[in-house]
């Protein structure tokens, strides 16, 4: 490009998005916002602790490895980072199914295959649904997942007649920001915050209790916007498949909205 030649606009310039988790995963979204033209505010806003019962995640973890289990269940890719964590060698025959997208990846990622991804619902409830109709006969699943998590898939699947065995693999903790990020969303001058599960609503809802009409709350599936809701945050846009470039597509589409820098210190 010479001196001469306009700059190419993006759809995100000036835009200034909070992205609520650090780590690969923040490192990953911040590079694909600011290929869009915004500026990532990279603001972790939880982190995963290990579970408080250690010895009953790690009798499951050899169960799976000795071939117990024909499914595994992974409701997220934070669960991936536990499995590989642990060097966990899952059996050939046990077929592992990735409630979306985004935990499908992270699998594929670090050399897990995946056999099942929900086709219509990137959810628990979806994926139990779908295991349902594929399995007929009575299996034996491990579902792995966070302390914090509601049991549905295990109850559907139990109630289908399945043997399953939930196990915690991780908690989930808040992480409080510092004072000029929660400032910077009090005065406007971040124009939106990605949510990306209901551990992130629920820590925008306490972090931030007063955020400005102008901000954009953009949740990354109806999932994930149900929780956000129910936290009691005014959810602005749902991107309508659960991944990452789904949501920054969808935040693209809008107007920026007015950013306070005049309250900049």
């Amino acid at each position: 490009m010479t001196a001469s030649e306009p700059k190419t606009a993006k759809p995100l310039d000036g835009w200034r998005v909070l992205v609520p988790r650090g780590g690969p995963w923040g490192d990953s979204v911040a590079a694909s916002l600011r290929a869009q033209g915004a500026v990532p505010v990279v603001a972790p806003l939880i982190n995963f602790a290990p579970t408080t019962d250690q010895g009953a995640l790690d009798a499951a973890l050899e169960r799976l490895q000795a071939g117990e289990y024909d499914w595994l269940t992974i409701t997220s890719a934070t669960t991936v980072d536990v499995l590989f964590a642990h060097r966990v060698q899952i059996p050939r025959h046990t077929k592992v199914a990735a409630v979306g997208e985004t935990t499908a990846a992270a699998l594929h990622a670090v050399g897990y295959e995946v056999a099942l991804v929900p086709e219509l619902d990137n959810s628990a409830a979806g994926m139990a649904e779908q295991m349902i109709a594929l399995e007929s006969d009575a299996r034996r699943v491990l579902s792995l997942r966070s302390e914090i998590a509601k049991p549905v898939l295990s109850v559907m699947l139990t109630e289908a007649g399945h043997d399953v065995d939930s196990v915690v693999a991780y908690r989930t903790v808040g992480v409080p920001v510092t004072e000029r990020i929660r400032r910077d969303v009090e005065n406007g001058r971040i124009n939106a915050i990605l949510i990306t599960s209901g551990s992130v609503a629920q820590q925008v809802r306490e972090q931030f209790p007063d955020i400005p009409d102008t901000t954009l709350l953009a949740a990354i599936g109806p999932r994930t916007a149900k929780d956000a809701r129910k936290a009691g945050l005014p959810v602005s846009v749902v991107a309508d498949k659960q991944t990452v470039d789904a949501l920054i597509e969808t935040v693209s589409k809008f107007t920026l909205p007015h950013a306070a820098d005049e309250f900049a210190p």
